[in-house]
């Protein structure tokens, strides 16, 4: 009964699971181990680059992206469909939030965008889930309330009009580093440090080890 639902991405089984997401998170599981930890002044995204051949380029290969000047993104998984989703993300952020707003979105808001775009892939005919895991760092400029206030007193034009300021805030009022992982089902978390490898349990133990007794 079980192989009944696993071809199919759109009908779950008598369990509740979509058998097809599971298989997205082995293939995860299969790819090479990528690493993010946030700290006070900053974030660190690391991974393993290997190499099928050495006759390949070490330059040709590339693991961490850079979405916005802001914003970096590093995958354990799939390579093809992790480039499709950095593609995706960089026209997001590119094209229309910037032509839009003039400036590059906060990290929650691509973080948000390229979570929809993973989730759609779960509930659509026709093709199947993207076969990576992703952690998305960045850092934000933020505004504090107390200098909020100042300048919303400053920020008044001819005739007592308020003249609004562009600001990268995107609702943000405290900016700093932060860092997400959006899994192929399309959730999203943020998290002080992460990883994807193969035993999800002894990755959460020693990271969370590792950060409170540096902290």
């Amino acid at each position: 009964m079980a192989d009944r639902y696993s071809f199919s991405l759109t009908t779950f089984s008598p369990s509740g699971k979509l058998v097809q997401i599971e298989y997205a998170l082995n293939a995860v599981n299969q790819g090479v181990t990528s690493l993010g930890i946030k700290a006070a002044n900053g974030i660190v995204l690391a991974t393993e680059k290997k190499s099928s051949t050495p006759l390949i380029d070490p330059s040709s290969s590339s693991k961490v992206s850079l979405i916005t000047p802001n914003i970096g993104m590093v995958y354990s998984g799939m390579g093809p469909d992790y480039r499709v989703l950095v593609d995706k993300a960089r026209k997001v952020s590119h094209t229309n939030y910037k032509r839009i707003y003039n400036e590059y979105p906060p990290t929650r808001i691509l973080v948000q965008d390229v979570a929809r775009v993973m989730q759609e892939a779960t509930q659509s005919g026709g093709v199947r889930p993207y076969g990576v895991s992703l952690l998305v760092a960045g850092w934000d400029d933020g505004v504090l309330p107390e200098q909020a206030e100042i300048e919303a007193e400053d920020e008044v034009g001819v005739g007592g009009e308020k003249l609004k300021k562009t600001r990268k805030t995107g609702g943000i009022m405290k900016g700093g580093p932060s860092l997400y992982q959006v899994d192929p089902s399309g959730s999203y978390f943020p998290w002080e440090g992460d990883g994807n490898w193969q035993k999800r349990g002894e990755r959460e133990d020693f990271l969370g080890e590792e950060i409170h007794r540096g902290s």
